[in-house]
């Protein structure tokens, strides 16, 4: 990639002159890592999860506000070209009032049983068996940042691992964690009401996140054969829309345009080049040709960010944004240890526009 300059550790990023920095390290250290990046002036991007608890979530707002530098975190599922679309038709008025939203995020142990033993080394189970509702981002995300609503109170039902030997052991993980599955039920700040469900035990394959959103005049449907939006009867007839999903394989970015040094992703189940609903004439020039992932979302993170940090206008997936993302889980695998008791979820606010508002 032609990159000369490295630093050895967290504490020498933070003693450099860069402007700012990128965590992709364990999910569970994003929290204390973005927090000392802040603290030293840096412009932070972060991987979900933002943190593992309210305390973390609480301590990234006090050291954005303080330090007034960019907080983003790397949110895919809101460049998703089904969220896109829910937010034009959202923002049009289209769905009228919004009744009811699910979304949910089903990734089997076993699909990603490799990843966690490079996360956790040769004691991988001890942090593999992290609560579902501690990685609730993907979900969430697509109702939050559709709507504007955010989540006020959840009851929350836990599935007990029927694996014994595995991760989901309340004795072995550091989370004293048993549940592989939690599904959620959400009071929205609108009135409306929302499910999500955080799956890692489940026979599943196909869109493994995926959102359906219910309004008083129209619906938009998600499910593993495609993608409608329905209108009441007499008004439209119901409209499938997997053409405006979808990219069309032979105009897949990078196509033909494979930058020297870099590898195209050659997973099928992640296309990594833009789909018709993405409005791709934001994007620099520089951008054509370099590899894209997750449905198309990675180049408009990039340059989210960038334009932040140059602009200190605040990105779509800022701090308080993502704490909307973040907090509903937290609380809600509280609800499920309790056996599904009805909590308060806290909120942070509304974000300013601008750094220069904070």
């Amino acid at each position: 990639t032609g990159i000369e300059t490295t630093y050895p550790s967290l504490d020498a990023i933070c003693e450099s002159d860069i402007d700012a920095a990128a965590i992709f390290t364990q999910n569970w250290l994003h929290g204390p890592q973005a927090v000392q990046l802040l603290e030293a002036g840096k412009h932070v991007y972060s991987a979900v999860p933002l943190g593992i608890s309210m305390q973390e979530i609480e301590a990234i707002v006090k050291a954005v506000t303080s330090s007034k530098r960019i907080y983003m975190l790397g949110e895919t599922s809101y460049y998703y070209p089904h969220v896109v679309y829910c937010r034009q038709k959202y923002r049009e008025g289209a769905f009228g009032n919004t009744v009811y939203a699910e979304a949910e995020y089903f990734h089997d142990i076993d699909q990603t049983l490799e990843v966690a033993k490079r996360r956790g080394g040769k004691n991988w189970r001890k942090t593999a068996g992290i609560p579902p509702m501690f990685y609730p981002t993907h979900s969430i995300s697509q109702v939050v940042s559709v709507t504007g609503a955010h989540m006020t109170h959840v009851s929350c039902q836990g599935f007990i691992d029927s694996v014994f030997d595995t991760a989901y052991n309340k004795d072995i993980n550091i989370w004293a964690n048993e549940f592989s599955n939690e599904s959620a039920l959400f009071k929205m700040s609108d009135g409306s009401i929302c499910r999500i469900n955080e799956f890692r035990r489940v026979g599943f394959q196909g869109l493994g996140e995926r959102m359906s959103l219910f309004g008083t005049n129209a619906s938009f449907e998600q499910f593993s054969g495609g993608s409608v939006w329905i209108e009441k009867p007499g008004v439209k007839s119901t409209e499938r829309l997997d053409s405006l999903f979808e990219p069309d394989p032979a105009k897949r970015e990078g196509d033909g345009e494979k930058r020297e040094g870099m590898e195209l992703l050659d997973d099928d189940s992640v296309f990594y080049g833009t789909a018709p609903i993405h409005d791709t004439s934001r994007l620099p020039d520089s951008f054509k040709g370099l590899p894209n992932s997750h449905h198309g979302s990675h180049l408009f993170l990039v340059d989210d960010f960038v334009v932040s940090c140059t602009s200190g206008v605040l990105p779509p997936n800022n701090i308080w944004q993502a704490a909307r993302y973040m907090a509903p889980g937290i609380v809600a695998h509280e609800s499920a240890l309790q056996g599904g008791k009805l909590l308060e979820v806290p909120d942070f606010g509304d974000a300013p526009r601008s750094l220069s508002e904070m």
